[in-house]
Formats: C-alpha cells, structure tokens, sequence
C-alpha cells in the first residue's frame, strides 16, 4: 500500500487563527513527523477586535500546556465573569449575562423554573433579582474575583471565567510558542495559487519572492478576503447582512479611569453598540455599527465620545459581511477564522470559532485522500455551530422595545429563523429551555438574555408545584444568602492580579 499520510501542512496567515492552528498542530501531532510552514507577511495586518473570551479558551490553553500566570503577564489578561448589557432592552436598562449556573438544580427540575413560579407573589418578585442567584454576576457586580475553591459544595468551588486580553500579544505569544515546537514561519506574500487541473486540489504557494511552497494540507487563516478557500477554490459565501445588519466597527483603547472589572460591557447605541473591555494597561474600546444607518465619520465621532480618556493610539477601522463559507473545508483546504466566516463580536465568540475548527480538524484529521463523508461532516458541524450563534446575536437585537432610531426599528422586524422563533416560542410560553445538538451557548446563556430583553414566560414547569410555595420561598432564600456570602469571600479583582501576577 502507498503511504497515503500527511506529511506537509500549511497554514497562510498568522494572527489570531493562523498561530492557534500552527500551535495545536505543534502539540497534538508534533513536527517530527509533519512539516508544518505558516507564511504570513508582517506589512499586512491583521484583525484584533477580539480581546473578549468565553470560558472554553482555558481548554485551548490548557491542551497547549500553557503556564496560566506565563499567559496573563504576556497578554495584560484580566478576568472575565461575563458580560453586561446596557440600553439593549430599552434605554436605562441593563442586565447581566454570567459565566456559571443560576442557583441549583432542584428535584431534577432547572431552577429557573422554581424562580419563575414565585414571579407570581408580588412580594417576593418586589425583592428578588434573576442576578441574584448567580454568583458570577454578583461577583463581577463587587468587581470581585477568585479562581475555583477546592473546597467543594460551595459556589466558590463553581466559579466559570474567560479573560480580557490583548489579542496581539497572544498571537505573538502562540507563535513562539508554535516556533519553539518546530513550526516554520515564512516571511511573504501569496502571489498565486496552484491547483491540479484534473482534481482542483491546490498543489503549491508561489511566494512573491517566487518561493514556491508545497503542501498536502493547507489552512487558510487569511481573513475576510479567503485568499485560497474563496479566491483560489471559490467556495462561495452566505449573506446573513439581512438579518445582522451591523457591517462595520472602529476601535481605539485608552486609558482607564475606573475600576478593573472582571466583565465586558455592551452598551447599545442609536446604531449598534459600543463595547468596553478592561486590560492590566489599558481598555479595548470598539463601536459596532451598520453602514447604512450610520456613516463612518459620525461613528469614529460617536466613540470618542463614549472614552473615558483620549485615545492612545489611532482608530482603527473595519468592515466585513457577516455569514459563512458555504463550505469551510473544499478539497485539502480548510478555512478556520475570518476566512470561514464572521459572526460580530457581541458575544465574543471569534476565538471559540477558531479554537472549534481546530478540534473539528484533529477529529477529522485526513489522509491524502480526503475522504468525502469526514469533509461533510466538517461542514455540517461548522454550518450548525455557526447557525446557533447566529441565532443567539439575533436575539439580542430582535427583542428590543426600542424605537428610538430606523436602526433599532428595523431590528425589531427582522424575520427570524425557524431555529430562533421555536427558542423564544418554547421559552415564552413555559420557560423551557433546549440546548440543542451541544450548541456553543447553553441554558444559562439562553435564560440570561430571554429574560434580560424582557420575555415573561406565561408558566412554568409544571413538576415545580410538587414543592409547597413556602418550601419553594425557603430554598431561594437560601440559595440568595449562600451566594451573598460566597461574593463576600471574594477578593477585588484587581488587587488580586496585582498580588498574584506582578512582578
């Protein structure tokens, strides 16, 4: 039999997506067996809007056997317990979407349910808060933070974090990482893409200094423009523009002010939303916003206006289509990044994105023959995560009370998808929520902002009434107090990055 195995990949574009998949490859298979050349060019560069995690980056880290303190004082990483949500619902409000459970289970029934059903005493609702019983919201609430207690049966012990990091930094920290493993790095431009005539495969690279570069395998983290799955393969892109109107973004960090938040704040604006996520050094500062409902030059306006101090660095622009390839792996060629697709940062989920394909590609790792029925099921798999967290930044826009702007009102009218509709409908009408196929966002996630935009489900799980209502009002008092002390025991969280990672 001929040797049918892998034996070169190459990745095209460094950043973000170009090193986390230069790094895993490096860890999971090794360069002793598999040459692997990421080429990149250091006058091109790259899209950092992604300086906000969710908590699955402390896996990537973790496979890498990355030092978890080596990383925070490399990246200028803070903590992060969630996000909070400001005007989305209406103007004045906000709500808190955390890391981590809302109380606990109980008689094999979610708790929301058991919190739903006491809505309907007057003076219980008068006093309890959803937030109340998650002890990542009351926690970020404090500005306070703590790694999980070893001390179990306590909610110390559950406590669910992302960071806050500057995304260069990492990208420059994975690459000598991936280099330290035997990674080649190339210095260049791709100037042309060679494809077999008969089977459409890309065969080689020519470099604009007429290196050639061959391979087996090759991974495209080129960004938007998709210099080999589109521009080479012409894949083929799905438009979501119709539902996510928001296009574009300007960026500038400044100085802080104020407190070190474990938390990413999303505060919605007249057209889209501005964030603000705090660094050891600095704070990330961005504007969200659609090109038809707002021009450029009000939108840079709009954000220096929303800094706490002047800009230290020029603002920074970008424009993208938000979808997906309508196929993330054609041929021997994988998209993983910016060039599979974009989903706007509201949810932070651009890294996850990459840190998901490269799990996908490990699984499915091929032969020389890249059979068919794996590529399908990249694909299927990618389409359904993408879908879902489509769906879930719909949400955010699509309940809205606001009618303050053309922006917001045609939001209100966007056309969900039957994926969307059957959430909110099942949620609506008996709090019910179902995490479908392993889906990115889970229960909480989906009740934090069902119920943060405003939807009152017209009943709950019928099991609850199984417990007496004094019983019921009994077990959420306590559950709100042994939250309440557990936030107490919690250090500041910036005095606690001071302790434990300054020099």
């Amino acid at each position: 039999m001929s040797d049918s195995r892998i034996k070169s990949i190459v990745i095209v574009g460094g950043g973000s997506a170009g090193w986390m998949s230069a790094s895993a490859l490096a860890k999971v298979i090794g360069c002793d067996n598999y040459s692997i050349t990421l080429v990149e060019s250091s006058e091109i560069g790259t899209v950092s809007v992604g300086e906000a995690t969710i908590p699955q980056i402390q896996l990537f880290n973790t496979i890498l056997d990355i030092d978890e303190s080596e990383f925070i004082r490399s990246t200028n990483a803070t903590f992060k317990l969630g996000i909070e949500f400001i005007d989305w619902k209406e103007k004045g409000h906000r709500y808190f979407h955390p890391f981590g459970n809302y109380g606990t289970n109980m008689e094999a029934l979610p708790f929301h349910h058991f919190w739903l059903k006491m809505q309907g005493d007057p003076k219980f609702k008068k006093t309890s808060n959803l937030s109340n019983y998650s002890l990542a919201s009351v926690g970020a609430y404090a500005n306070k933070f703590m790694h999980p207690s070893t001390q179990q049966n306590t909610p110390l012990a559950g406590i669910n974090y992302a960071y806050h990091f500057d995304a260069t930094l990492y990208a420059k920290f994975l690459s000598k990482y991936a280099i330290n493993k035997g990674v080649k790095r190339i210095e260049g431009q791709v100037d042309e893409v060679k494809t077999n005539p008969v089977t459409g495969m890309i065969e080689s690279l020519v470099l604009n200094d007429n290196t050639v570069l061959s391979g087996d395998l090759f991974i495209d983290c080129s960004g938007f423009k998709g210099l080999l799955i589109e521009q080479a393969l012409k894949t083929g892109y799905e438009d979501w523009t119709h539902l996510l109107p928001c296009n574009k973004a300007v960026a500038a960090p400044c100085l802080s002010t104020k407190s070190l938040n474990p938390y990413t704040q999303s505060t919605a604006q007249s057209v889209g939303w501005t964030w603000r996520i705090p660094l050891q050094n600095r704070v990330g500062n961005g504007f969200v916003y659609s090109s038809e409902f707002m021009d450029d030059d009000k939108a840079q306006s709009l954000l220096l206006n929303t800094l706490e101090s002047s800009p230290l660095n020029d603002i920074n622009g970008l424009q993208w289509v938000t979808g997906m390839r309508k196929k993330s792996w054609n041929k021997n060629c994988i998209a993983i990044g910016l060039s599979a697709g974009f989903v706007e940062p509201l949810e932070s989920t651009g890294l996850h994105l990459i840190q998901s394909a490269i799990a996908k590609l490990m699984t499915l790792f091929p032969s020389k023959a890249f059979t068919q029925c794996d590529i399908d099921l990249f694909n299927q798999q990618t389409e359904t995560e993408y879908h879902r967290i489509r769906d879930f930044i719909i949400l955010h826009y699509k309940l809205t009370n606001r009618d303050d702007s053309e922006f917001w009102r045609y939001c209100k009218n966007i056309e969900m998808p039957d994926s969307l509709k059957q959430k909110i409908d099942m949620f609506s009408e008996n709090g019910r929520i179902f995490r479908h196929d392993n889906e990115l966002f889970n229960e909480t996630s989906w009740l934090a902002v069902m119920h943060g935009q405003g939807i009152k489900p017209k009943s709950y799980h019928p099991l609850v009434d199984r417990l007496s209502h004094d019983e019921i009002e009994r077990r959420l008092k306590n559950i709100e107090l042994v939250i309440s002390r557990s936030a107490n025991v919690m250090p500041d969280h910036q005095a606690y990055i001071l302790k434990n990672y300054t020099p």
